[in-house]
Order: structure tokens, then sequence, then C-alpha cells
């Protein structure tokens, strides 16, 4: 099966090859993205947003025949999620990694302290606690090394969505800094985060306690887990 793997904020296709080696061995084709505005630090990012980033996506969905395993990162997942809405006959699964739907009129993060047309990678004092679990001082170098500026379009542009057929699409959460138990209190409670999620008819969890780069901190673990949801998509 084709596996379009889509990264969070900052990274290219490069972040996910510690992951995809389980994916490959079982047989699986997969196509690593890097997403319009990331293809280098001194790569142009004015004009680019969501729909940008959502639309290079279902290009590279439209090129592949059969069904797709869409997967997504941080960010990526509402960028997956657009490209569900807009291809819904084409996606086989939705996997969210730390991540999840977002909805009609959301916006990734327009808190980020952003530089003209950039976002740079901000300061780790900038993030929370849960997200640096396991995140060493040598992966936090590595990281910020190999880090290139988000164009800020993508984090403050809202989701447009168009096709409800995407709740009839199964998702898999693979659940990092927050238990998938505490996600569904979260939509048995009506939180407004989980409010798409809630409306997708079939989502399974899987739990992968590590913070929120899951990628650099347990690439094997979540190289099997993404496994595990695409078997469940075959």
């Amino acid at each position: 099966m084709d596996i379009i793997l889509v990264p969070g904020f900052w990274l290219d296709a490069s972040s996910w090859e510690e992951v995809t080696p389980p994916l490959v061995a079982a047989g699986h084709t997969v196509h690593p993205l890097t997403l319009p505005g990331l293809e280098s630090v001194d790569a142009p990012r004015a004009g680019i947003g969501l729909r940008t980033h959502i639309d290079a996506v279902v290009e590279k969905v439209d090129s592949l025949d059969g069904k797709v395993i869409l997967v997504g990162h941080s960010g990526g997942g509402a960028v997956i999620h657009g490209v569900v809405d807009a291809r819904p006959d084409r996606v086989a699964r939705a996997v969210y990694v730390d991540s999840g739907p977002l909805g009609e009129g959301g916006v990734i993060n327009d808190e980020l302290p952003d530089d003209g047309d950039d976002i740079p990678l901000p300061p780790w004092e900038g993030f929370e606690d849960a997200d640096l679990i396991d995140l060493t001082d040598d992966l936090r170098e590595a990281f910020r090394a190999r880090a290139i500026p988000e164009p800020k379009g993508v984090a403050f542009e809202q989701q447009h969505l168009h096709d409800v057929r995407r709740y009839e699409v199964p998702a898999t959460i693979i659940a990092c800094q927050f238990p998938s138990s505490l996600l569904v209190e979260w939509i048995d409670a009506g939180h407004p985060f989980t409010a798409e999620l809630a409306r997708i008819r079939t989502v399974d969890y899987i739990d992968l306690p590590t913070g929120h780069w899951p990628q650099f901190t347990k690439p094997a673990e979540l190289g099997e887990a993404i496994l595990a949801a695409v078997k469940s998509a075959e």
C-alpha cells in the first residue's frame, strides 16, 4: 500500500527516515513529503498557506493508483484532514501522530512568534514540558540544526472543509503526550479541541508515550505503530 508521510512544522521528508524501515520491510511504498516552503532555509515562504500544503498532498494522492494511507505529524494532522476532505474516496485510513483533525474555521497555531513570512523554531523554553519528553540534549541539537522555518500562512490560515464524507474515513490516533484515555474523556466531555475528531465514525487509538516528536525520540516504535494502523486498513 502507498503510505504518504506528512511532517509537522519545521521538518522535511528526511524527518521520517528512521521511522520507515518497518513499513518498507512489510512491503509498503512510503512517500515522505517535503511541503512547499520547507525545501531549505532559504526557500521563499511568502503566500504559502495551509491550503497550499493540502493541495500539495492532494497532488501526490492523485499521482498514485488506488487508496492510500495518510500519516500526519503535529501540524501535518491538519493537512491530512484537509486531504481527507478533498479526496475521501481515495484514503483508506488517516493516521494522526500526536495530532488530530482540524475542523472548519480552525487554525493550527496563530500564537507562534513569526518573523515576517517565517515562523522559526522557537527556543525550547517556549514549549511545554510534555513536548520535550525524551528529547535529549543531543536530539534537541540535531533537531535545531535541521529545522527549517515554517511558512507563517500554514500556522495562521483557517481550515475550510466541504465534504461530510470525511467522517466515513477511518482514523488512527497515535497518542504521545497525552494518553488516549484522556482524549476519550475530552470527547465525552464535548471539549472543543476534539469536536472534529468526535464526528469521525471509526477511530482507533495507539498509545506511544513520549514527547511531541516520536520520530526522533522513539522512531522504531512509531514505525511499528504506523504499521499497526496500516494493517487495520488492509
